[in-house]
């Protein structure tokens, strides 16, 4: 090697290297700062927050989010909220600092637990109708006249059309056998289906021919998946429920389930009725029915009465998992994994 190429390395190292240091001299600048932390919060405090620039270099802007949500319209150093408009657990807030062309995002949160204790329901049983054991049930969801059925494993997983009073798939879509197939629902006449691991569902015609796929973002597995009429709320095995875009697939934010002990996670299957998520937690004999706007658990539906009746009931992992609210007669239809059985209930308020 001649002087020449070596002086060339030696700059372009010595230029590498000041590169790194200013951009961890620009991360290091920066952090987020309660101003005005407290031990405890209540839902009449506010939460004020500020970046702090240690060597005043400034920025060009800041976009703020709170539980990965955009703060719309909020651009400046601080940021100040209200906790009644926020919801409960960790609730964590980011500031992303740009600056001639470089970019840092720092975080803070707080953690504040559900105010109320749980309610308790028991049930009415209204009927009971046969369900194919074969069916390792993922999702449930009535769409019309019809009974909606994802149904998961490797090898095993597909989407069908189910007929509520012999249990039979009147039609069927079977996935890939490296899919294992987990929650669906059904917003303006779109099937929407989710992989566990894959790290991406599928959409469907009412006919179930596939005219669609979507990736997952920061929510890396499929668990649950309902909707509200405008939105998709998706669970991903955690704490976690995710608010999506169902046009462009965005996870726009999340709450995280909460009771007044702790998080509560393994949320699974879901279903949206009157305004409430109404989910199965994994390996428990309850529904459990979630305020999507704040997290917190407002009750516990109590099914050990049906799983009673279930003779294959949580073992091999045949756990409760389906919950489908039929609208024509306000009644849920309930099942689980490999179930022989399909339930119709009522809650008693």
């Amino acid at each position: 090697m001649n002087w020449k190429n070596a002086a060339i390395i030696l700059l372009a190292t010595i230029s590498l290297t000041a590169c790194k240091n200013d951009i961890d001299t620009f991360k290091d600048n920066y952090s987020l700062e309660i101003t005005n932390p407290k031990n405890s919060y209540t839902n009449s405090d506010s939460i004020n927050l500020s970046v702090i620039d240690a060597s005043e270099i400034g920025n060009d802007s800041i976009i703020w989010h709170i539980n990965a949500g955009k703060v719309e319209g909020e651009n400046s150093i601080t940021l100040s909220r209200k906790l009644s408009t926020q919801p409960y657990g960790k609730l964590t807030f980011e500031a992303s600092i740009y600056k001639d062309g470089k970019m840092v995002t720092k975080s803070a949160h707080i953690t504040r637990l559900a105010p109320n204790n749980v309610k308790v329901y028991q049930i009415e049983e209204i009927a009971t109708y046969p369900h194919k054991t074969e069916s390792y049930t993922q999702g449930l969801e009535f769409y019309g006249d019809s009974l909606y059925e994802s149904t998961g494993q490797f090898k095993e997983s597909d989407l069908r059309i189910t007929d509520v009073n012999t249990g039979e798939a009147l039609k069927k879509f079977e996935l890939p056998d490296h899919i294992f197939a987990e929650g669906m629902t059904i917003l303006n006449d779109k099937i929407y289906q989710l992989s566990w691991q894959a790290g991406y569902g599928y959409v469907y015609d009412l006919s179930l021919n596939r005219i669609d796929e979507f990736k997952y973002g920061r929510s890396k597995e499929g668990w649950g998946l309902c909707n509200d009429g405008k939105y998709l709320y998706k669970s991903d095995g955690t704490d976690k429920i995710w608010k999506i875009d169902p046009i462009t697939f965005e996870e726009l934010s999340y709450v995280q389930v909460v009771s007044t002990k702790n998080s509560i996670t393994k949320i699974n299957e879901l279903e949206w009725i009157d305004g409430k998520i109404y989910a199965n937690v994994y390996q428990t004999n309850g529904i459990t029915i979630i305020n999507p706007k704040t997290g917190v658990v407002e009750g516990i539906v109590d099914l050990k009465s049906l799983t009673a009746q279930i003779p294959n009931a949580n073992k091999d992992d045949n756990v409760l998992n389906g919950i489908a609210f039929n609208p024509k007669s306000g009644t849920i239809f309930v099942t689980g994994k490999r179930w022989d059985k399909m339930f119709e209930i009522k809650i008693k308020k």
